[in-house]
């Protein structure tokens, strides 16, 4: 009976220490982040500022890893048939929680097939206008616009982005009609914006900054509820005499479902800590992004509500993926 007590015990000290010594171990390999966007725009900038941040605290490389493409579908379902390890993320953005209201399938569950990580930054969209554009304001763009239907081109992240969405809402409140262009990252938008092929552009501050403060595009409105510090003379969208508008672009991680309790602990342990670090902060700020980080069970009630939030968005504006 004292042998059998002894061996019991045992048993329950090693199913206890299990965990913890998995989450001590981990990572014991490359961690990859995938990214369903270019290289150049904000998710892709967020990915490797935090991923070399932990990558230096945990021992181990981080690779990051560019799939674009589908409305960032690809990169999403890529990371959910992943071995369900911990070592595959995904940088995910409101376009995670926009999918499942304009497409009528999805090759992958959302909620079955991932597993929440923690919310990294909150981003504030901007309105900018090309250099061919004779607008100095939002007042002036509108009019613009207005006195021309059809004729004017937008372009954002797309289709069923937060940038593509945002646009939608901001058509719809100014009653204007233009042309819409998808382009597969923010980046490439802003290239085309430059180039002329495009006559405005919504996007994350980070991916026009460099170019608005330049001078070779013109920041008209950011569609936060505040002004951003960077850009502090440029007004609200809301400010400008649009009601309560508001559209702000979120990032985290997440990993393919399944994965082990200890290793999502340790990834939200080690990203949360990357983004308190002060060289890292400073330079997410720099270009319009604000740090957050949360527990997993916090990003996991923060997607559900923006996914209730954006369904019913989309059905009242008509918003559909082609």
């Amino acid at each position: 009976m004292r042998h059998w007590m002894q061996r019991a015990a045992l048993s329950v000290f090693m199913a206890l220490s299990a965990p913890l010594a998995f989450a001590q171990a981990f990572p014991a390999k490359p961690v990859h982040i995938v990214v369903p966007f270019p290289p150049g725009g904000t998710a892709d900038v967020l990915a490797r500022l935090v991923g070399q941040k932990m990558s230096e605290s945990m021992g181990q490389q981080v690779v990051v890893e560019n799939r674009p493409g589908a409305g960032t579908v690809i990169a999403t379902e890529y990371v959910a048939r992943a071995p369900a390890d911990g070592y595959t993320m995904l940088v995910m953005a409101n376009s995670f929680v926009i999918n499942p209201s304009v497409h009528a399938k999805l090759p992958y569950d959302p909620f079955k097939n991932f597993a929440p990580v923690t919310l990294l930054v909150n981003s504030p969209q901007v309105l900018v206008a090309g250099p061919s554009l004779p607008v100095k304001n939002l007042k002036e763009f509108v009019a613009l616009v207005q006195s021309q239907p059809g004729k004017f081109s937008i372009a954002t992240v797309g289709p069923a982005t937060t940038q593509h969405v945002a646009s939608e809402m901001l058509k719809s409140v100014m009653k204007l009609n233009m042309i819409y262009a998808p382009y597969p990252g923010g980046a490439p938008a802003v290239t085309a914006l430059v180039g002329g092929h495009v006559d405005a552009v919504l996007a994350n501050y980070s991916e026009v900054a460099q170019q608005v403060l330049a001078g070779k595009i013109r920041a008209l409105a950011v569609t936060s509820r505040e002004r951003l510090g960077m850009i502090k003379d440029v007004p609200t969208v809301a400010e400008s005499g649009y009601g309560d508008f508001e559209a702000v672009a979120w990032f985290g991680f997440m990993v393919t479902g399944g994965s082990p309790p200890a290793a999502i602990a340790r990834l939200n342990a080690e990203a949360n800590k990357a983004l308190q670090a002060p060289e890292v902060r400073e330079k997410l700020i720099a270009q319009g992004m604000y740090p957050v980080g949360t527990t997993p069970e916090q990003f996991d009630a923060h997607i559900r509500s923006e996914m209730a939030k954006y369904a019913k968005v989309i059905k009242e504006a008509g918003i559909k993926v082609e």
